[in-house]
């Protein structure tokens, strides 16, 4: 064992505290509530209904007032809700890299807590720890350690003591057997070691990956953002038309508190801020609907980008496969084979229990490596062997792995004091086949059948056993006459839904990208198992790091499975992927997944075997880790954005009659017809209760079986909204045509206003049946099963009673009564407005299914 020394003194602790800070992940600046609150008041819908509250005010009108204000009050609520539900990355970061650690100190060993590790500490490692900091290894008894929290990889790797400093001593970098470096948050599986720390905190390698992620911005929702474009173009448009007329009926009528009033209404009805209001709900109820096929909403704006997602980009441990070591074959030297049945009791045959309970021999009595875990599991399940320890045996000598013989051995004294020893082994093939000093033709023979097991991603290990009389043992391995015993091959088992997942992704026109940490041959026989197109190249790590930007995006066109990766390489391919135009999802679930997962358009983490950290860099959680599970995520995603569309085109569609009757009067000088509290009441209730029909539509027939669509397509096509134009038109006509018969006639106001309110309500309701399909007929429309269609029905007939029956909702609307000749020209104008619109949805026929096409694309 190499020289140890004393440790740090207490001084120096407390000199390296002040110097580094403690060993945890500093935390991330939030916004508060109240930050969230100024940046909400900006917005110009918030604005005309606080102007709209104050001008009823200074007219005395309270109730009307707080009616506003309630809204706005409501606006800002859901805002703060949305915007208050922060990134926890770091705190999970900082979970991770704060377990209890054992150092030397003043020449003693003291436990304390991991957040007060510093550099320079000495660190005592055993299995089962967990490691608190970077260090660089003094010593190194058979160490092996899980980085899979790194590297993604469940295979642990084996350690050494560091070597005198040289300029060929590695990069200290996670993965790989053989090195000198443990990392923070890797686990201890085997051996035990002692190791002088390098870096603590942020500057540890996990520290980078949370410095990575607290540096990266999450990809912004291009929906969100292309309808706010679009409320601020209205809101310009709206402000510069209120403006000017608000001027010119002060000026010629000297009303300046009506005409301010008629101004707010008019802005208000040309900005249409209840497009953000429905986008919010549809993101609601969409993360709800994915929710019940198992897969959990993080940020709504993944919802949108599953429809257009080009390239899915997943790991392959925990994703595709099951991240759990199992034996898949065993080969006897003979070249016979056994390839145990998954799940079930199937008899092993004699001469392949013996290889296997040799095996379970060579492994430790309580094992805790993944591969000794799956050896026991054979063996002393369906194999019936019973372990060493049952038996009484009792391990006298462990032999562990070491650089220049990649094998191990456990020496037994069986019960009773036999004379005889047991001696059994396992290691890599090559050099079990030396130590069996296997002749040049069984060497070749059984090389070739370690090949072959490689070849379908087995990882091989080779078995050998020995007897020994005496108790003079060997210093080394090489000392016992060892028997090969045979292969035995283990596999990461593929998950069962995978390959039916990545076929339907592929049908859908997503392309399935593995990127791996993991061997090449292993990554390639996966990706061939899962069916994935493997006709290019595997990618190496040192492949891509020999590419540049440039040379990467070409290369990640074609290239389908990207093999011994490092954490920042993953970044790059999705980086290199969204910079070719692509709608990037990634799936993980392990650290070095994180800044990949929050880079990505949507990021999705595993659940159940995911790490809390990359479970916070996700967009969406797949809660029972079935890979599965994205296909109908997408699907859904596909469906949600389909019906978006057709109620953002209806919402065109009414805004159309709604802004005319709001400038009409003012532009024919007549009395002011709606007021900020009727456009409130229409765009903040009426429109988004009508939206939710179109929520509740199903998904068309092919919605799996089309292309995404392209990721710069605006919501809106050309035809679309021409169509959504045309149905508003033809509404605002017969409405406003309504409305000036009735003021002409001499009917009160009140009763104009409420007649014309009701017939605008009932052209709404029908064009909610007008744009339940952009191209089929009305009959074909009602035989499509829509429950939420009947309660929208309800639920605006009640209101519409409500505020003509209750006397407080009549008088804050201003409404007076109507007759039953009124009613039925209500609902006249309603059916009058559906049965245009169907005669002329023929004649706009060609043009809607390209709308439709497009809106499927």
């Amino acid at each position: 064992m190499a020289t140890i020394g004393p440790g740090l003194s207490d001084a120096t602790v407390q000199a390296r505290l002040a110097e580094d800070g403690f060993n945890e992940i500093p935390r991330p600046e939030r916004r508060t509530p109240f930050r969230i609150v100024l940046e909400v008041v900006r917005e110009p819908m918030l604005a005309l209904l606080l102007a709209g509250g104050v001008v009823y005010l200074v007219l005395g009108s309270l109730q009307e007032a707080l009616i506003l204000l309630a809204f706005a009050t409501f606006s800002i609520l859901v805002t703060v809700v949305q915007e208050s539900r922060t990134e926890r990355v770091l705190e999970a970061l900082r979970d991770l890299t704060s377990p209890r650690a054992l150092v030397i100190r003043g020449g003693e060993q003291r436990r304390i807590a991991g957040r007060e590790v510093v550099r320079g500490d000495l660190l005592v490692l055993g299995e089962g720890d967990r490691v608190p900091a970077d260090a660089v290894l003094l010593d190194s008894q058979d160490l092996h350690t899980d980085e899979s929290l790194l590297t993604g990889e469940s295979v642990p790797v084996r350690k050494v003591a560091a070597p005198a400093p040289s300029a060929s001593t590695p990069a200290p970098r996670p993965g790989g057997d053989d090195l000198p470096y443990v990392f923070s948050g890797s686990l201890i599986v085997r051996g035990t070691a002692v190791g002088e720390v390098a870096a603590t905190g942020a500057r540890s390698e996990i520290g980078r990956i949370g410095q990575s992620l607290n540096s990266l911005e999450a990809e912004a929702p291009r929906l969100q953002t292309e309808i706010r474009r679009l409320v601020r173009v209205f809101a310009v448009i709206g402000g510069s038309v209120s403006v000017l007329a608000v001027l010119l009926y002060g000026f010629l009528r000297s009303g300046w508190l009506d005409a301010l009033l008629g101004g707010i209404a008019l802005g208000m009805s040309m900005l249409p801020e209840e497009l953000p209001v429905v986008l919010t709900v549809f993101m609601a109820m969409g993360a709800w609907r994915i929710s019940r096929a198992r897969v959990l909403t993080r940020r709504a704006s993944a919802i949108e980008a599953l429809g257009a997602a080009t390239v899915l980009c997943t790991d392959k441990t925990g994703t595709l496969t099951e991240n759990r070591m199992t034996v898949a074959e065993l080969c006897l030297p003979s070249g016979a084979s056994f390839r145990p049945a998954t799940g079930t009791s199937t008899e092993v045959a004699a001469p392949f229990q013996e290889l296997l309970g040799t095996a379970v021999r060579a492994s430790a009595p309580e094992p805790v490596d993944p591969m000794e875990r799956a050896i026991h599991a054979l063996g002393t399940g369906p194999a019936g062997i019973s372990p060493p320890s049952a038996t009484g045996d009792t391990v006298v000598r462990s032999y562990g792995l070491r650089p220049e013989l990649l094998a191990m051995s456990q020496v037994w004294q069986p019960a009773g004091g036999a004379a005889s020893l047991a001696v059994a082994a396992k290691g890599a093939p090559e050099a079990i086949f030396g130590l069996c000093r296997l002749d040049v033709q069984a060497r070749a023979a059984m090389t070739a059948a370690v090949e072959a097991m490689a070849a379908r991603g087995l990882r091989v290990l080779g078995v050998a056993g020995a007897t020994m009389d005496g108790r003079d043992l060997p210093e080394s391995q090489a000392g016992f006459a060892f028997r090969f015993s045979g292969l035995v091959g283990l596999a990461d088992p593929l998950r069962a839904s995978a390959a039916d997942a990545v076929r339907e992704c592929q049908s859908a026109g997503i392309r399935v990208v593995m990127i791996t940490g993991d061997y090449p041959a292993t990554a390639l026989a996966i990706a061939q198992e899962v069916g994935l197109d493997t006709g290019h190249a595997v990618v190496s790590g040192g492949d891509l790091s020999a590419l540049d930007d440039a040379q990467l995006r070409e290369r990640v066109r074609t290239a389908t499975v990207f093999a011994r990766i490092m954490p920042e390489q993953k970044l790059r391919i999705v980086s290199a992927l969204k910079a070719n135009g692509e709608v990037v999802a990634m799936t993980g679930d392990g650290v070095n997944d994180a800044p990949s997962l929050k880079a990505a358009h949507i990021g999705i983490a595993m659940g159940g075997r995911g790490t809390d950290v990359a479970r916070e860099a996700s967009a969406l959680v797949l809660l029972d880790d079935d890979f599965g599970s994205i296909v109908a995520a997408v699907r859904l995603g596909r469906r949600i954005y389909d019906n978006l569309r057709k109620a953002m085109a209806f919402i065109v569609a009414v805004h159309v009659p709604i802004a005319g009757l709001a400038l009409l009067p003012l532009v024919l000088g007549l009395p002011v017809l709606f007021g900020p509290m009727h456009i409130a009441f229409l765009e903040m209730v009426i429109d988004p209760v009508c939206s939710m029909v179109f929520e509740a539509e199903r998904a068309e027939a092919n919605v799996m079986r089309r292309p995404p669509r392209a990721p710069d397509e605006p919501i809106f096509s050309a035809a679309m909204v021409g169509w959504s134009l045309l149905q508003g038109a033809l509404a605002l006509v017969l409405v406003g045509t309504i409305f000036v018969v009735a003021t002409h006639r001499g009917m009160p106001d009140t009763e104009v206003r409420a007649l014309t309110f009701f017939s605008l309500v009932f052209a709404i309701v029908a064009l909610i049946f007008v744009n339940r399909s952009f191209s089929a007929s009305l009959t074909a429309a009602f035989r499509l099963s829509n429950p939420a269609l009947a309660w929208v029905l309800l639920v605006v007939t009640g209101m519409l009673t409500l505020t003509l029956r209750w006397p407080l909702a009549s008088r804050l609307f201003r409404f007076g009564p109507l007759h039953a000749d009124d009613l039925l020209l209500v609902l006249g104008a309603g059916v009058l407005v559906l049965g245009v619109l169907e005669r002329l949805k023929p004649l706009w026929q060609a043009r809607l299914k390209d709308a439709a096409r497009t809106a499927s694309l």
